[in-house]
């Protein structure tokens, strides 16, 4: 799997913010509104932990969203078009975690919706409920292949 920096949301970026919604890191600007981000091809949305995802004193949880919106400040108050949702994980510490938000876990890989229509700009949202996130950091990128990418090549031949 080949990773271009262009088509990456987020690389160690933090998660730690209070109950409510967040853009996480970078987004992605389509040029114009699309249905076909991938030409005609699947593009997988992989987000991986980094650092471990934890709340502070009580368990919480946490959802992440590939949502895009006509501004590049992707909007937190609902208005912008979710394409994909990770589904609500629990967040607290290393032992009552979530494993996939355990540090390496993967939380999310699944392909786009082909022929949706993707607004301007493409980015992750974090939806936070119940308590304060207070560390952890993910990585996200958009990728020509599933992750994490299985290969099967035949036995090299002498020369």
């Amino acid at each position: 799997m080949i990773l271009d920096e262009r088509n990456e949301f987020a690389d160690a970026t933090s998660v730690a913010a209070a109950a409510g919604t967040a853009l996480i890191g970078d987004v992605i600007d389509l040029g114009t509104a699309s249905r076909d981000i991938g030409a005609g091809q699947p593009v997988w949305l992989i987000i991986q932990t980094d650092t471990e995802i934890i709340t502070g004193g009580s368990a919480g949880t946490i959802k992440f969203q590939l949502a895009s919106d006509a501004q590049a400040a992707i909007a937190t108050d609902g208005s912008a078009t979710v394409h994909l949702d990770t589904g609500t994980l629990v967040t607290d510490d290393a032992a009552a975690n979530d494993n996939r938000l355990n540090a390496g876990g993967l939380i999310f890989s699944a392909a786009l919706p082909q022929g949706a229509v993707y607004e301007r700009y493409l980015g992750i949202l974090a939806v936070i409920a119940t308590t304060t996130v207070t560390a952890g950091k993910i990585n996200a990128w958009l990728s020509s292949e599933p992750y994490p990418a299985q290969r099967a090549y035949a036995d090299a031949m002498p020369v």
